[in-house]
Formats: C-alpha cells, structure tokens, sequence
C-alpha cells in the first residue's frame, strides 16, 4: 500500500532532481519527472506560479549544464 506524498514535498523533490543533475542525460530524466509532476499536480489544481518556476530551474540548470562544456 503506498502512502501518497503531499505536493510541497513532491514538489522539492523535482526541485532537489533538478538541481542535482550533472549531465544532459540528467536532465532529460528531470524533464520527464518534472512533466509527470505537472500532469499529476495540474488536474487538481496545482499554482501555475509553481510550475513556471519548476520549468525556470530546468532552464537555468540546462544553461549552467551548456556552459560548462
């Protein structure tokens, strides 16, 4: 029996994923985590404000992760 996770830390988890990816590889399994988020968490109602900034920490991550090779 699975017990269900609150969204706040659904929410840091797709956080703390995100910022610990250290290639694009990692990245790409973030995108997907961070898309089953907004699937999940969007139909009940989750703040839009806090999936743009999901996405605002991908992008920063993917531009940080370019710019250092």
């Amino acid at each position: 029996m699975l017990i269900p996770t609150p969204i706040d830390q659904s929410y840091d988890k797709v956080i703390a994923t995100i910022e610990s990816c250290n290639t694009k590889e990692h990245l790409i399994g973030a995108k997907k985590m961070l898309s089953n988020f907004k699937s999940l968490y969007g139909t009940v109602g989750f703040p839009k404000a806090y999936l743009y900034s999901l996405d605002k920490v991908l992008k920063n991550k993917y531009i940080q992760l370019t710019c250092q090779l």
